[in-house]
């Protein structure tokens, strides 16, 4: 499957013209929320990945429980409310990354799937591009500024402040 005519001018022609070793990115981070933006920017890195061969790693990141929440809910009786959030974030996660592995499918690429647990996405996103070795992370952002940005925050600003890796952000 080619790439769509969208895709051909979000690249350009420079891209599909240069020899591979010219390229500069080998192994490429794609981070999803399962959000319908970040499966935008999955789309994007995607093809982007598709477009100069590159490896793909991609990840979604579930954040750890907060703890006055766990404490509500064993008063609230239920005994072991870790094993269930646990469970439940991981199959919230495999879902994400199952809607990913399809539509990579369908564009003839193989990835790596990451679940990383527990841990602050930005982090989350970061340390994982850094242990697998990747050279480009591709997030999506609502590219928000001034109060709205500061109030709802920006997971997209967080991993370009933490992150070792060049970021490739898709408004």
């Amino acid at each position: 499957m080619g790439l769509d005519l969208e895709a051909q001018m979000f690249f350009g022609s420079v891209i599909r013209q240069l020899p591979r070793e010219q390229l500069m990115y080998d192994h490429i981070l794609i981070a999803t929320d399962g959000s319908k933006l970040a499966d935008h920017g999955v789309t994007r890195g995607l093809e982007l990945a598709k477009a100069i061969n590159a490896k793909v790693t991609v990840v979604t990141v579930t954040e750890a429980w907060r703890a006055l929440e766990m404490v509500t809910e064993v008063k609230t009786g239920n005994p072991d409310p870790f094993t269930e959030f646990e469970a439940a974030a991981a199959e919230v996660a495999q879902k994400r990354l199952a809607a990913v592995k399809n539509a990579a499918e369908k564009m003839g690429l193989s990835c790596e799937f990451v679940h990383v647990a527990d841990q602050h996405a930005a982090e989350g996103i970061a340390s994982t591009a850094k242990a697998k070795g990747c050279d480009l992370i591709v997030i999506a952002s609502h590219g928000r500024r001034g109060v709205r940005k500061a109030i709802l925050g920006s997971v997209a600003s967080e991993v370009i402040t933490v992150s070792e890796v060049p970021i490739l952000l898709v408004k």
